[in-house]
């Protein structure tokens, strides 16, 4: 395709966001839902695409509803891109906490996070090995699909398209942008539903009633006096645009992602792949090895950038950018025809990852948070249907003057939560496992991990002693 017309498909999927906008804007039910901009924005281009318009159209719209069938090539590729600068993103410039205060704060999280992970995969494997498998005639990766879609969301389903093409399962990818998108609208709606629920039932110690709920946040637009900076300059723009030096911190982090990717494979080939026949990292993809880059390259700038040049609200607003696009254009180029050829998978998978999330929120967070359980665990309801951003949502909703330790507790949680599960090596490897060692030993093993953690929730992160602040 030449530059032109990835330049048109980026140009076009930009205006389509800020469509979204204008729609949530325009629309107060959307508002009242905290429907996302992007998630708008992408049904709006799903529908004027080749899927819905371009089916009814006649010959003048099938070639790719009212865009080009190019175009929409070019956005499904666009989210396996887009997500290796979101994961590299997420830990530079951030600084790490002693590990003692990441557990004492961020323990409960921790605990009920990977509950929930493990628990996606113990339901998802358990479908797969009754039902999806020997009745539909699913991959035994389906049973991965859940941790996949609704913690890992878009942009891990994306980053994984290339293992579900390796493994033969094709039509995995779609199933997974699907159900993330079920995942992420279902997360917003019951989240919402949640939340005025702990506000008419006294749950909640922030939000006295839903009305407490500002103008601000359901519009999405902050009101002047309100403003804050997005980020500061750390370098002057005649020697290098700021924003110009964080992206190339971030491509950075993605190679050196590359090179470690590129040296696990090669060996693993030297070594007991070829000796075994057992290959895992080359299904692996490069979003958590970015990640892993990150890592490295913060560490080594916290140990020799005396002059502090990284700033870490210019790198997330760096990775929110990519992960609006990323979104919308994976909404865009779904294909729902994969979709309806397997609905009946697609349902069970759908309302197993929806109502685990709500009753092990509502069953286990109470006993695994010891205080302000409905403000914090609230994050990790939201994480766990649509990605940690559905999550901080919930939260500024439920505590938008950052009264409780919920949104510290949910950070510190990221520490050890994003680097193995929700889009983290775990995700990424758990297809490779299973394609190599069978469903069940990989069921049995998440399903020790499950207890274990759900055991270290009950009767250890729910029994801690309280260092919180308290409302005013």
């Amino acid at each position: 395709m030449s530059l032109e017309v990835i330049g048109m498909a980026i140009v076009i999927i930009a205006i389509m966001l800020v469509i979204g906008k204008w729609i949530r804007l325009k629309v107060p039910l959307f508002q009242s839902l905290f429907l996302p901009s992007s998630l708008i924005g992408g049904f709006l281009a799903l529908l004027i695409g080749p899927e819905v318009i371009g089916r009814f159209g006649g010959d003048f719209l099938s070639d790719g509803g009212l865009f080009t069938a190019s175009i929409v090539d070019i956005w499904g590729e666009l989210p396996g891109l887009l997500i290796n600068v979101v994961f590299a993103s997420l830990f530079i410039g951030f600084v790490l906490p002693k590990p003692k205060e990441i557990w004492q704060t961020g323990g409960p999280q921790i605990a009920l996070g990977y509950t929930m992970s493990w628990a996606h995969y113990v339901i998802g494997l358990l479908l797969a090995i009754t039902i999806l498998t020997p009745l539909f005639g699913l991959n035994p990766a389906a049973g991965a699909l859940i941790e996949i879609s609704f913690v890992g969301g878009h942009g891990t389903a994306a980053g994984l398209s290339g293992t579900f093409e390796d493994i033969g399962f094709e039509e995995g990818y779609d199933l997974a942008i699907g159900l993330a998108t079920i995942g992420m609208l279902s997360g917003v709606i019951i989240g919402m539903v949640l939340v005025n629920w702990a506000a008419r039932r006294g749950k909640t110690t922030t939000l006295d009633h839903p009305k407490d709920i500002s103008v601000d946040q359901k519009s999405g637009v902050i009101e002047e006096q309100n403003r804050e900076a997005s980020g500061v300059q750390t370098t002057s723009p005649v020697s290098i645009e700021p924003l110009a030096l964080h992206v190339g911190f971030i491509a950075v982090a993605i190679f050196i992602g590359y090179l470690i990717l590129e040296a696990f494979v090669w060996l693993e080939e030297v070594t007991y792949g070829q000796t075994f026949n057992v290959y895992l990292f080359e299904y692996v993809p490069l979003f958590p090895m970015a990640m892993i880059g990150g890592i490295l390259l913060q560490v080594f700038l916290a140990k020799f950038d005396k002059r502090k040049l990284v700033d870490r609200k210019t790198i997330s607003r760096i990775q929110g950018l990519a992960l609006d696009l990323l979104i919308i254009s994976a909404i865009a180029s779904l294909s729902l025809t994969v979709i309806g050829d397997h609905i009946v998978p697609f349902i069970l998978l759908a309302l197993a990852g929806i109502i685990s999330n709500i009753v092990f929120f509502l069953w286990l967070g109470p006993k695994m948070i010891p205080t302000y359980w409905f403000e914090r665990g609230i994050g990790d309801f939201g994480q766990g249907m649509g990605v940690a951003a559905t999550g901080i949502m919930l939260m500024r909703i439920v505590d938008p003057e950052n009264k409780t330790p919920a949104l510290d507790a949910f950070g510190y949680k990221q520490i050890l939560f994003e680097p193995m599960v929700g889009g983290g090596l775990v995700t990424a490897a758990a297809i490779p496992f299973i394609i190599q060692f069978g469903s069940v030993p990989v069921l049995i093993a998440a399903l020790i991990l499950m207890i274990a953690f759900w055991c270290l929730g009950v009767f250890h992160t729910g029994k801690m002693k309280p260092s919180d602040k308290k409302p005013d």
